[in-house]
C-alpha cells in the first residue's frame, strides 16, 4: 500500500485553515479584544424568506407517503434545472435541460470534474488564484503552468498563444482579486482554447455581483464557448447557501473530442460517485429563481454591494491601489508601506483586530497584496473600516 505522494507537493495547511488558526491563537491570548472578520468569503445574512418557505415545504413533502422522495436524479430534479435554465435565458443564453447538472457547490465540481480528463493534461491557472484550482491538480500529479496576473495587467492576464495548455481555469469576477474580464477579453480566451483544442473551466460563482453590462455573466454569452467551456456556479454567494450547499454545472453537448462527449462522461461519473443534492435543499434552491425569491435576494446582495463600496471608498481616501469592489464582493489591495502579505495580516490583527486574507496564500503573485471581503454585516464592515483608516493614516 502506498499513499498518494503528490500530497507532499502541496502546502501543509489550507490557506483559510491557517488564517483561522492564527485568529484563534490571537483571540485566546487577548480575550478582551473584539476581532472583526473580513477574511473568509462566507455570507452573514439569513436565507431569503421565499427560500425558507420552500425548505419547509420540502420537509413537509418528506412527511407524507404520496410526496416522499428517496434517491433523486443524479443530474438534479427537473423543477430546479428548469429554474436554472430560465435564469440563463434571461441573460440571453439558451441551454438544453440535459446540459445542466445540480451539485452541492462549485468548489466540489471544480475538483471533481478532473475525473473526466487525462492526468497527462497540462493545466493553465492564473496566479494568484483560488487554491482549489491548484491543489486538486497537484493531488492528481498534473503539470501546472501559470498565467501571470499582476498589478500591471490589472490582475487580468491574457493568453499567450505561444504557450500550450489543455485545461484552463478562469474565474470572473475573480476570487481573490475581484477583477472581471470584459466580453471582448473573454472572446480572446475562447479563441485561444479553440485553437489549442483546450477546455475552459469557468468559475462564475460571483456573476451575481456584476453591475456593468460590458462584463459577462456567463462564458456562454461569448461566441464559440459552447465547444470549449464548462461553467460552474453556486448559490452560496447569490443566495447565501454556504451552509445549505447547492450549485450547478453547465456542460454543453457541443463539447466533445476524439469520440468522447464531456456531458455524457460527467453524467457517468456522477451516477457512479455521487447521489445528488437532497430534495429539500433543491426545493429551497428553486425558490431562489422565482420573482419573489429573486427580489428578496437582490435586497441581500445590495447590502454586500454597499459593504464593498464602503471598503473601496476607504481605499480611495487612503490612496491605496486595489482591484474589485465594484462588480465583486472582494477588494484586493496593495499592502501599504511595502509590507508583505502575512506581515500586514499580523499588523491589522495585532493593532486594530481586523482580519483579512493574505494575498501570498493565493500564489506567488499575491505576495504584497491583501483580500478583504464585503460579506460581513454593515456594522462590522463600517467599524472595521473606521479602525483601518485610523491606523493606516499614520
Amino acid at each position: 500500500m502506498k499513499y498518494n505522494e503528490h500530497f507532499s507537493d502541496m502546502t501543509e495547511n489550507y490557506l483559510f485553515a491557517e488564517v483561522a488558526d492564527r485568529v484563534a491563537r490571537y483571540s485566546k491570548a487577548h480575550p478582551d479584544k473584539k476581532v472583526l472578520k473580513l477574511g473568509i468569503g462566507d455570507v452573514t445574512l439569513p436565507l431569503a424568506p421565499a427560500v425558507i418557505e420552500a425548505l419547509h415545504s420540502g420537509v413537509d413533502d418528506m412527511a407524507k407517503a404520496e410526496t416522499f422522495k428517496g434517491y433523486g436524479p443524479y443530474e438534479g430534479y427537473d423543477f430546479l434545472r428548469e429554474a436554472v435554465q430560465g435564469y440563463y435565458k434571461k441573460a440571453g443564453v439558451e441551454l438544453a435541460l440535459d446540459e445542466i447538472f445540480i451539485s452541492d457547490g462549485a468548489k466540489s465540481d471544480l475538483g471533481n470534474i478532473l475525473d473526466i480528463f487525462s492526468e497527462n493534461n497540462t493545466v493553465l491557472i492564473p496566479d494568484p488564484v483560488y487554491p482549489v484550482y491548484v491543489d486538486t491538480n497537484v493531488m492528481a500529479g498534473r503539470k501546472v503552468i501559470y498565467a501571470s496576473a499582476n498589478e500591471a495587467n490589472g490582475f487580468l492576464p491574457m493568453p499567450d498563444f505561444h504557450v500550450d495548455a489543455d485545461i484552463i481555469y478562469i474565474c470572473s469576477p475573480n476570487n481573490p482579486t475581484g477583477a472581471a474580464y470584459t466580453k471582448e477579453q473573454l472572446k480572446v480566451w475562447v479563441d485561444y482554447a479553440s485553437k489549442k483544442g483546450a477546455v475552459i473551466l469557468y468559475d462564475a460563482a460571483y456573476e451575481c455581483f456584476i453591475k456593468d453590462d460590458t462584463l459577462a455573466r456567463s462564458i456562454f454569452q461569448i461566441p464559440g464557448a459552447r465547444t470549449c467551456a464548462i461553467e460552474f456556479c453556486s448559490l452560496s454567494k447569490i443566495a447565501g447557501f454556504t451552509g445549505t450547499r447547492c450549485g450547478y454545472t453547465v456542460i454543453p453537448m457541443d463539447l466533445k473530442k476524439g469520440g468522447f462527449i464531456a456531458n455524457r462522461m460527467w453524467l457517468r461519473r456522477q451516477s457512479t460517485k455521487y447521489n445528488g443534492v437532497p430534495y429539500i435543499v433543491q426545493k429551497g434552491a428553486a425558490a431562489v429563481f422565482t420573482d419573489e425569491g429573486m427580489a428578496q435576494i437582490k435586497a441581500n446582495l445590495a447590502v454586500y454591494q454597499k459593504n464593498a463600496d464602503t471598503i473601496a471608498k476607504c481605499m480611495d481616501r487612503l490612496g491605496i491601489w486595489y482591484t474589485g469592489g465594484k462588480n465583486s464582493p472582494y477588494i484586493w489591495l496593495k499592502c501599504p508601506g511595502g509590507m508583505g502579505s502575512w506581515e500586514f495580516f499580523d499588523y491589522l490583527l495585532g493593532e486594530v483586530q481586523v482580519v483579512g486574507t493574505p494575498g501570498a496564500g493565493f500564489g506567488k503573485n499575491g505576495e504584497g497584496f491583501f483580500r478583504l471581503t464585503a460579506f460581513g454585516s454593515p456594522a462590522t464592515t463600517e467599524e472595521a473600516v473606521e479602525r483601518m483608516e485610523k491606523l493606516l493614516r499614520k
